[in-house]
């Protein structure tokens, strides 16, 4: 197995036992659907993403949070726009 496969079931195991049922299930089906088009650098972009509480996380999800507390970016922005 390589690293990248590795890296990839790593943050697929990561974004289905976030702490929360929601997230589990919003960024879960997200990762599971996504995460053979991402390239290394999305990558690592969707791990910044996974260290974001859930909390601030779904908030933002559902337009209840500030913007400035996650990150802009290709992953950020193709999650909120995710229809599971």
């Amino acid at each position: 197995m390589t690293n990248k496969e590795i890296l990839k079931k790593q943050i697929i195991y990561r974004s289905t036992h976030r702490g929360t049922k929601e997230m589990d299930l919003l960024l879960g089906n997200f990762v599971k659907k996504n995460i053979g088009k991402f390239t290394d650098s999305e990558l690592k972009d969707l791990e910044n993403l996974l260290e974001i509480d859930d909390e601030i996380l779904l908030k933002w999800f559902f337009g209840k949070n500030n913007k400035n507390l996650v990150p802009l970016s290709k992953i950020s922005k193709m999650f909120k726009e995710f229809k599971s």
